[in-house]
């Protein structure tokens, strides 16, 4: 049998390229599984019920190794449990010098996959890695010039002071008091310790 694998990292991003790609290769809708998560690790539903409905002897085709995952280890990992341990055969439609069907008739064509593999596996990951980092120079450079991150900070409203008072009077739960100020229990608590410290200065 084939089977396809498609992966997009957020919901947002769209799978008409790879949907396209594996339709060429005539692979039915309902054998292609489809995850929209991470690569940074296979932890994902469907990639997961692929693993369990392959057998040996069938297709895997996916359109790049990214597709697959983005960390080295991990690749390299499944690679060899799908083709050794499962014996299912890879087809990788941007690369076809990795299809493990055309390169386990010699040594040498099984070399030349692994090296391949190998080659792309490392670039997958260090593409990952430049990408986090320049995720946190943008952030670093953004608040450099003043952006703040995160949750913006809940204004404290002037009847505050009354219902602080009321609650460290007992006459109030932590509960009634955020019910009371329209903020949930956790905001009221932190309100409550900022208060306490600032009577102690």
């Amino acid at each position: 049998m084939r089977y396809g694998y498609v992966r997009v990292s957020t919901k947002e991003q769209n799978i008409d390229r790879q949907m396209s790609a594996l339709s060429i290769e005539n692979i039915p809708e309902k054998h292609i599984f489809i995850d929209r998560a991470s690569g940074k690790d296979f932890d994902r539903v469907e990639y997961k019920k692929l693993l369990t409905i392959l057998e040996e002897g069938d297709d895997l085709i996916i359109k790049s190794i990214d597709r697959l995952g983005r960390d080295y280890d991990d690749i390299l990992q499944q690679w060899q449990f799908i083709t050794k341990v499962k014996k299912v055969h890879i087809m990788v439609l941007d690369f076809p010098l990795l299809n493990t069907r055309n390169n386990t008739d010699t040594i040498t064509g099984k070399l030349i996959s692994d090296l391949v593999l190998q080659v792309l596996s490392y670039v997958s990951q260090m593409e990952r890695e430049q990408i986090k980092q320049r995720q946190m120079e943008g952030i670093r450079e953004a608040q450099k010039r003043g952006k703040r991150f995160g949750r913006p900070q809940i204004k404290i409203p002037n009847e505050f002071l009354v219902i602080a008072e009321r609650y460290n009077q007992n006459m109030l739960t932590i509960r009634e008091g955020a019910k009371l100020l329209g903020v949930s229990k956790s905001t009221f608590h932190n309100w409550l310790k900022n208060y306490k410290n600032c009577k102690k200065m």
